[in-house]
């Protein structure tokens, strides 16, 4: 999935640039209006991140070019103007959703998987690894057919590990996706998650699907 995202303020955009990375989208930073509305109408997108003060040409502009194009990308305004007018002017000129700043990161991360998830086919919804399935929609985890009841958090945790199967996702990345926050070396808080969602859904299972690589990280991935 490639995004775009247009925002002038460079400790924001480059904050949104790198945790979409790490998150597993493909992600262009544009820093003005007009360079914005180029990149979205000679590049395929999946989804445009919009800022409303830019140099150049303002947001709104923006959004009125792509749609004057034709354009039915996904766009969502992540924006500090809260006023209510903003918000219904937003999604007037046809945004898809608005966000104001600040903002937590796994709040947009959510409304960005739920605006690319739109139209798409019920399957997409479902992630399976081994006996293992979690249900996006229904908010349920099975494995060889029985329920696992998990909290919110646990929920968040192996829907990431499942998205980046087979990848060794380092404690600072499931920190900021997961809990919204920078990796603390001195909390266990990450550890402690793990243990718990590996005694609901690896304990009393085989094979094993969660694995702890030292030094680096944790993997899920079904056993050869």
């Amino acid at each position: 999935m490639k995004i775009l995202i247009v925002e002038d303020e460079p400790k924001t955009g480059d904050y949104l640039k790198l945790g979409l990375s790490e998150a597993g989208f493909v992600a262009d930073l544009c820093r003005d209006g007009l360079d914005g509305l180029h990149m979205a109408l000679t590049e395929a997108y999946d989804l445009v991140v919009l800022d409303v003060m830019l140099p150049g040409l303002d947001g709104w502009g923006v959004l009125q070019g792509i749609r004057r194009a034709g354009k039915e990308v996904p766009v969502i305004f992540l924006t500090a103007r809260d006023q209510v007018e903003d918000r219904v002017k937003g999604l007037e000129l046809g945004a898809d959703d608005y966000l104001v700043k600040p903002f937590a990161f796994s709040e947009f991360l959510a409304r960005i998987r739920t605006l690319l998830r739109r139209g798409k086919p019920r399957e997409s919804e479902i992630l399976k690894v081994a006996d293992m399935e979690l249900d996006l929609l229904r908010r349920r985890v099975t494995r060889s057919g029985k329920r696992i009841d998990l909290t919110a958090k646990e929920f968040a945790l192996l829907e990431l590990l499942l998205r980046r199967q087979g990848e060794v996702l380092p404690r600072s990345l499931i920190a900021s996706q997961v809990w919204d926050m920078n990796f603390d070396s001195d909390t266990n808080v990450i550890e402690v998650a793990v243990r718990r969602l590996r005694s609901k859904v690896d304990d009393a299972f085989e094979p094993k699907l969660i694995r702890t690589v030292r030094g680096m990280g944790y993997v899920l991935e079904s056993p050869e």
